[in-house]
């Protein structure tokens, strides 16, 4: 046996266990991992700055800095996710229906875990807490392949995880990190198909389309997020302009954060001098079409044909002019990854059609795409952002983790 097929294995035996227990032990255990977490914070801390120093020296991206950098206002959110799964309904047990057959069957239908979920995710160590507390809240235990950049967070993350179960009389077992993050490890966990009952990819677009092409585990696709703001030319222009600041700047590094801006050409010469001061305070690149060009001049640059499909993560903005809201949405259609598109516009009308026809996990009317969010959703937290429509789609929390199984009961019935 592998060390991996070992740890399934455990996970496997752990779920069992994991999969009977009542919520009061559920949320006894998740209260110990909030403490645990506060208490031991200068070790994740400190485990954390040894990541980031050898991610500087690889020569990491001040973006994948970001995703992997923590801090105690980073933590403190962390430990308040935490207690907002605590305190969601237990969804394990829930009866969605019942009813009585003619034959006098009884059939209920109900709430059960998945088993054992795989997440395999790069330099987010805040997703180690995050999957972990929602796999155990609906039941599920977790095996966690990491990405090597956050390897001493991860490690530290998982060992006051797995003694918070333990203290809480569940099996450490329920929370399982791979301590190998070569090539083979996440390879060797897409084959898992013995004790994974489905695997979560979350990380940069060559991830998922590698987990999702070779993965003999089924997968739950999150993706990535090419995500819009078209500005109507019924916009109110400083609302516009502080929410595409917000959605690009606020944190450029994440799937939510906005790639690309579609201006009305009705109102680009006004838009586009006022969006552009503010993006200048974060130094944003401005990748325009050759007309957003000619109205920004030497605050933009030339735009290439493959930042219409780019996925920055950084403060990079590609920017287009259109005509009207069929152009932003045929657009938004050709070159969106059905992750999150805003539409901002005073027309009740405009905005209906585009909340109603856009294909995407979430739609916003005038705010920014950044609340795609498992945390603001009122999730407490989120296992990822789903873009496929098969099982669950967009924020996963607590119900996307569950299947269902039916209990029939009869009176001597037969066939």
């Amino acid at each position: 046996m592998t060390v991996l097929e070992q740890q399934g294995l455990a996970a496997k035996q752990a779920a069992r266990a994991l999969s009977i227990a009542g919520t009061t032990q559920k949320n006894a255990a998740l209260a110990a991992i909030a403490e645990g977490l506060l208490s031991h914070q200068d070790d994740i801390l400190t485990a954390n700055a040894s990541d980031l120093e050898r991610g500087r020296q690889a020569g990491l991206t001040p973006a994948l800095l970001d995703r992997l950098a923590l801090s105690s206002e980073r933590v403190a959110g962390i430990v308040e996710g935490v207690r907002q799964v605590a305190a969601l309904p237990d969804p394990i047990g829930e009866v969605i229906k019942m009813t009585t057959r003619p034959n006098g069957l009884t059939i209920g239908k109900k709430r059960v875990p998945l088993g054992v979920i795989g997440i395999i995710y790069e330099a987010r160590p805040n997703v180690t807490v995050d999957a972990a507390i929602l796999c155990l809240k609906s039941g599920n235990a977790t095996i966690l392949r990491g990405g090597k950049e956050a390897i001493a967070t991860n490690t530290a993350l998982a060992e006051i995880m797995r003694a918070a179960l333990v203290s809480a009389g569940l099996p450490a077992d329920c929370v399982c990190l791979v301590a190998d993050t070569s090539r083979e490890s996440a390879t060797e966990l897409m084959a898992l198909t013995q004790y994974l009952d489905v695997l979560i990819p979350r990380g940069g677009a060559g991830l998922i389309r590698s987990v999702v092409e070779y993965a003999k585990v089924p997968v739950i696709e999150t993706g990535t997020g090419i995500c819009h703001i078209y500005v109507d030319s019924e916009a109110d222009l400083d609302m516009a302009a502080d929410i595409l600041y917000n959605a690009k700047c606020s944190r450029p590094s994440v799937c939510n954060a906005a790639e690309c801006v579609l201006v009305n050409r009705a109102v680009a010469s006004a838009f586009l001098p006022k969006a552009a001061a503010l993006l200048r305070q974060k130094n944003t690149q401005l990748r325009c079409d050759p007309e957003a060009l000619a109205l920004l001049g030497e605050s933009g640059v030339a735009a290439s044909d493959a930042d219409w499909d780019t996925e920055f993560g950084d403060y990079i903005l590609a920017v287009k002019l259109v005509n009207d809201v069929d152009e932003a949405m045929e657009f938004i259609a050709l070159h969106g990854t059905g992750h999150s598109e805003c539409i901002v516009s005073q027309n009740y009308f405009t905005v209906q059609r585009f909340l109603n026809e856009v294909d995407a996990a979430a739609v916003y009317a005038n705010a920014s795409t950044r609340f795609t969010d498992g945390f603001e959703f009122g999730l407490g937290a989120e296992i990822g952002i789903s873009t496929q429509k098969i099982h669950a789609r967009g924020p996963m929390g607590l119900e996307e983790l569950t299947s269902s199984k039916f209990i029939v009961y009869g009176t001597g019935q037969v066939r």
